[in-house]
């Protein structure tokens, strides 16, 4: 315990002075205590010495132990020396017999097998001479494995003498076997009962000896079996294209006339396998020669024939064969295929033969196990597209034939097309679309049936071609505008009259264009599942859907613009009111009704026919068009008097409600707040231009840069001849407006809620403090405007006079200073 801790200690154990008569008391038990502790470190120590003693006591009797039982093992040790020793003395003599045993053993043993071999080879060659083929074949398979137990022997000048004479016999057996089997197919079998029995006996001698002689022997066979099929089908008669179908009954009819007879052969040789192949490698070699032999293009129903019946033969085949899933490569590189094979089976053989050399007692299990692979190996050809897709350099023809048809049966829809829709139809699209994509799936689903390769790709663009001729016809149906030099003449030039059947027209184009764009991708993902995946990166439907959107980009600028035409009539009634001699403010102008009218006729039906989002892209056109227009058409009005300028206020307010009064009318809610946003910032421009135009005439340059800051000096000289002011009066106030243009900084456009808020734009960037004079200015100007356009925004006439009375009592403000002279 340090210092501090003592001292906090006794504080804490004597923390009065009355405390301190305990003292005595404590001392004498910590002392008692002391000598506690002082004792039992005295008995530690002592026992602590006695154990000392003990261990070394211990110790020293350990290394006693040890010492006495390292002279024990050496002791054994030394024993088992010894008797090592006496037995190697005495198994010395028993040894050497026993070697020598081994050796006569073995001896006796060769020497029996040596006269076992040349009794069989003496017996084989017998055999041989005989044709005696089943006895052969067993006696091949016993000399094959004597032969293995003298590998070791072979230099051995009586084992090469028998080597030689098994192989000279193994070659005999080898031309009597081939000579045999020549005459297969001759016509002898009939006459001789045994024949076949022979040759089937011949088979187990070929199964015996190397499996090169079996597939020589197999590829023989099927080179002498087609040989009568070559001379036949290599004639000028039969070697046409309208003649395939009878290569293909030549064939089956020959297996199923042969099919007794050629029980002969094992199973496991697969002849009448190997032999349909090497029909079906023949048939593609004289069908490609027959079509690079043609003089012109050959008859497409001939050519569709041929592969149909080809395809149809490959597909017997395969399910005969058991050829398992068609792969693509077939089709195309099938006589590399075959080659990569080959040469995968000869390498294989090779492989074996070496451990046939290295293992020499397990003969048969490994020669079991290449022939298994080999048979394995060589059913993983597959028949599909072996023969047909040779045609497919040729399948230009046939596209060419479908686009044509594809194109007259285009020109047909279009011209039945009524271009109207029945009452009570729920996709509100042309006919024509569907009939479109029904033709083009017929196609595509016969052309798939024949290939899926290039002519399925030259095809789908076919497809692109058509459907970009269909959107063709569709854009060319829109109502045009008006052209030549009478249009030119009476400003109709460009100009799109639209009838209600010419906006339903618009509407049922939009929504087939709309069918069209979106098929066209489904058309595509549909050819990308079935084509050959090489090809799927190709199959891309996007310019065909650039041109449908393109059609309805069209379609939706066409309705707007025929909307716009139904205007024209208002608009020019517009600029006839009297503005400057307009004694009151009244309700609505009559125009302004008959552009309701307009709306509410047309809106509903666009509204149900379009869908949402083609109707919100339409109401975006209508007010980014009515607005701007709405805002030219205010300065060819010829002179605007302060109460015209407040009915025309009332009149923009009307057409800002009846704009925002269209989704509900057109049934539409989705991108209401949007579009409400969207019309108040077109109308403000208007609105804004009215309120210069209310404007006094000392603040109405100030006014004009605070409301519309880009506006241009010719238009500010146009709002002065609205204001009716003289060229004189107009000059001086144009060279003070750009005399202090410079001082004013543009700020951005006003919102378009200035109206429904009171408050003041943010205060402009004071270029120099000499301006803050015309700052000022500025913002009691924007004051000015902004109670003004307050005292608009109703559409009704009382609301108008109530602020009109209330700011007759007033001396000053905002609203009673534009009433000042």
């Amino acid at each position: 315990m340090d210092k501090s801790s003592a001292l906090d200690y006794i504080n804490q154990m004597f923390p009065t002075e009355a405390s301190l008569s305990g003292v005595e008391p404590l001392m004498q038990k910590i002392h008692g205590e002391i000598r506690r502790v002082d004792a039992g470190i005295l008995a530690a120590v002592r026992q602590q010495s006695n154990s000392g003693t003990k261990a070394k006591e211990d110790l020293a009797a350990a290394t006693r132990a040890v010492e006495e039982l390292m002279y024990k093992i050496r002791e054994i040790k030394s024993k088992a020396e010894q008797s090592e020793t006496m037995v190697q003395e005495i198994c010395r003599d028993i040894k050497k017999l026993d070697f020598a045993k081994k050796h006569i053993t073995t001896t006796i043993t060769a020497l029996h097998r040596l006269t076992m071999l040349v009794s069989a080879v003496e017996q084989l060659q017998v055999m041989a001479s005989k044709r005696q083929y089943k006895e052969a074949a067993a006696q091949l398979e016993a000399v094959n494995q004597l032969c293995s137990h003298f590998e070791a022997y072979k230099d051995i000048p009586k084992i090469t003498e028998l080597r030689e004479k098994f192989k000279n016999i193994r070659q005999i057996l080898k031309s009597h076997v081939f000579s045999d089997f020549s005459s297969l197919g001759t016509g002898k079998e009939t006459e001789e009962s045994n024949l076949l029995q022979q040759l089937a006996d011949a088979c187990l001698v070929v199964d015996a000896l190397e499996p090169s002689v079996r597939e020589e022997l197999v590829k023989n066979f099927c080179s002498r079996e087609l040989t009568s099929y070559r001379q036949i089908f290599e004639g000028a008669e039969l070697a046409k294209l309208d003649k395939t179908e009878r290569r293909y009954a030549w064939i089956k009819r020959r297996l199923r006339t042969n099919e007794e007879i050629w029980k002969i052969f094992p199973p496991s040789w697969h002849v009448p396998y190997l032999l349909c192949i090497q029909f079906c490698k023949l048939t593609r070699t004289q069908i490609v020669e027959i079509l690079d032999n043609l003089k012109e293009k050959p008859d497409v129903g001939t050519l569709l024939l041929a592969l149909q019946r080809t395809l149809e033969f490959e597909e017997e085949l395969a399910d005969k064969f058991g050829a398992g899933t068609r792969s693509k490569e077939a089709g195309n590189d099938f006589e590399d295929t075959g080659e990569t094979n080959n040469q995968a089976i000869s390498d294989i053989r090779k492989k074996y033969e070496k451990k046939l050399a290295a293992h020499q007692g397990s003969f048969q299990l490994i020669k079991l196990a290449a022939e298994n692979y080999l048979s394995a190996l060589m059913w993983q050809f597959n028949f599909r597209g072996i023969i047909s897709s040779c045609f497919e350099p040729h399948m230009v023809v046939y596209v060419e034939l479908e686009e044509k048809t594809l194109m007259e049966n285009l020109e047909k829809l279009v011209q039945e097309e009524t271009w109207d829709i029945e009452e009570g139809t729920q996709t509100n699209i042309l006919s024509s679309s569907m009939q479109v994509f029904l033709i083009i799936r017929r196609s595509l689903k016969r052309c798939s049936a024949l290939t899926k390769n290039q002519t399925l790709l030259n095809l789908f663009k076919v497809f692109q071609r058509v459907l970009k001729a269909y959107a063709t016809k569709l854009f060319t149906r829109l109502p045009k505008g008006g052209t030549g030099i009478v249009a030119a003449a009476t400003g109709m030039d460009g100009q799109i009259k639209t009838s209600d059947r010419d906006e339903r027209l618009i509407c049922y184009i939009i929504n087939t264009a709309e069918y069209c764009h979106k098929t066209a991708g489904e058309l595509a993902e549909n050819v990308s599942k079935i084509i050959d995946p090489q090809l799927v990166d190709a199959v891309d439907m996007s310019e065909v859907q650039d041109e449908f959107s393109a059609v309805i980009t069209k379609a939706l600028v066409t309705l707007v613009h025929g909307l716009e035409t139904k205007f024209d009539a208002e608009m020019a009634a517009m600029t006839r009111i009297p503005w400057a001699t307009l004694e009151s403010v009244g309700d609505q102008s009559a125009y302004i009704n008959s552009i309701n009218t307009i709306l509410t006729s047309s809106i509903p039906v666009l509204g149900r026919l379009l869908s949402p989002i083609y109707f919100q892209f339409f109401l975006d056109k209508l007010a980014s068009s009515l607005g701007p227009r709405f805002y030219l058409n205010i300065f060819k009005c010829k002179q605007i008097s302060e109460t015209g300028a407040q009915q025309m206020l009332l009149d923009t307010q009307a057409i800002k409600t009846i704009l925002l009064d269209i989704p509900p009318l057109g049934r539409q809610t989705s991108g209401a707040s949007n579009y409400s946003k969207f019309v108040s910032r077109e109308m403000s421009k208007a609105e804004a231009l009215l309120k210069v135009i209310l404007s006094p005439i000392d603040s109405v340059a100030d006014t004009y840069r605070a409301l519309l800051p880009e506006g241009t000096p010719s238009e500010f000289q146009r709002i002065l001849e609205l204001k009716g002011l003289k060229r004189a009066d107009q000059q001086s106030i144009l060279d003070d407006f750009d005399k202090r243009g410079p001082e004013i900084s543009q700020p951005p456009p006003a919102p378009p809620v200035l109206l429904a808020v009171p408050t003041a734009p943010p205060a402009p960037t004071i270029a120099n403090p000499s301006s803050a004079g015309v700052i000022a200015s500025r913002e009691d100007v924007l004051t000015r405007a902004a109670a003004l356009g307050r005292g608009a925004a109703t559409t009704g006439f009382k609301r108008f006079l109530a602020l009109t009375e209330a700011a007759k009592d007033r001396k000053d403000g905002p609203f009673r200073k534009l009433f000042n002279p």
